[in-house]
């Protein structure tokens, strides 16, 4: 039984991950030090003999006895809201935590896979957004602390797979949805969902032009393990290329819930990106990937999952 490592694993993602290897007959070890994840997405793993829980920080010196074949490291604050109340431990994740792992996969001879993001990309000046953008990014703004983050992040993966040969792949999620997340993590989805359900005006921010792309996570989850089997060490895009406006995404949420709210306006955040839409031509020609669920289902199986956490 191969045995892999998957850090953030009470997280969103991280726990969508962990549900994928159990399933494809993997040993997953998570780890997670629980500042922004929740036991409550893994519990129903925590008797399985194929799942052992670690509780630890991954900036502090990770170590795993035995065989390890794979990584993934999720761990990182990864909302706004969350990267925003604990900068320092945002910068410290995508620095030191990467280190600590690209160290471990070192000496266990692993290969890893880093969970990078669309925010490298900044506020875009070309779109849609494709892997060979170099970005547009304030690294001393408020978001700079994860956007640099994961810029580090990625340097210092590519550096280790030049330098070490260590073998590494490296995911640029875009905006990702699904049952686990947090209600209150500040992400547009959860706000919208939660504003409508609790009959709250649905806050938008700027004039809402602004665009995002939204990927159902059993899509993401399925590009991401394409990606680590592949044979490709350049990061690539992995999101959905549908892409919506916030004022249609309010209209979308306040007619599937069937509430009778209004959109809201508030000033755009520093720094917040105008555009989102990823270039998959990669996934697509490389993985054979492409997303399967469209937006209209992905967000009625949120929707149930969000009515009975509101509830």
């Amino acid at each position: 039984m191969k045995r892999v490592l998957i850090t953030g694993a009470a997280g969103f993602l991280g726990s969508h991950l962990c549900d994928r290897f159990i399933k494809e007959g993997f040993y997953v070890i998570g780890m997670d030090n629980l500042i922004t994840g929740n036991m409550e997405n893994i519990e129903h793993l925590m008797p399985l003999p194929q799942f052992e829980f670690h509780h630890h920080d991954v900036t502090k010196y990770v170590h795993i006895p035995g065989d390890l074949h794979y990584i993934l490291h999720f761990a990182s604050p990864a909302s706004p809201i969350d990267y925003l109340k604990k900068p320092i431990q945002t910068l410290k994740v995508g620095s030191l935590g990467t280190h600590n792992l690209l160290g471990l996969a070192l000496s266990k001879k692993a290969r890893i896979l880093v969970a990078s993001t669309s925010e490298v990309y900044g506020d875009p000046t070309v779109h849609p957004q494709n892997e060979e953008y170099w970005g547009n990014v304030n690294c001393v703004g408020p978001r700079g602390v994860y956007d640099e983050a994961k810029r580090f992040q990625e340097a210092i993966t590519m550096a280790y797979h030049n330098m070490h040969q260590v073998e590494t792949r490296i995911v640029r999620i875009f905006n990702t949805y699904g049952p686990r997340m947090r209600l209150d993590d500040g992400r547009v989805l959860p706000a919208f969902m939660s504003q409508a359900l609790r009959g709250e005006d649905l806050t938008v921010f700027g004039d809402g032009s602004q665009t995002r792309s939204f990927c159902y996570v059993d899509d993401l989850v399925d590009g991401i393990y394409r990606l680590l089997f592949s044979d490709y060490h350049l990061p690539m895009n992995v999101g959905n290329p549908s892409e919506i406006s916030m004022n249609d995404f309010g209209k979308e949420i306040i007619a599937l819930t069937g509430t009778k709210q209004k959109l809201v306006y508030h000033p755009l955040p520093q720094d917040d990106p105008k555009q989102r839409c990823p270039d998959i031509t990669k996934a697509k020609a490389i993985l054979g990937w492409e997303p399967k669920i469209d937006r209209k289902e992905g967000l009625k199986r949120t929707y149930e999952y969000f009515k009975n956490k509101v509830k």
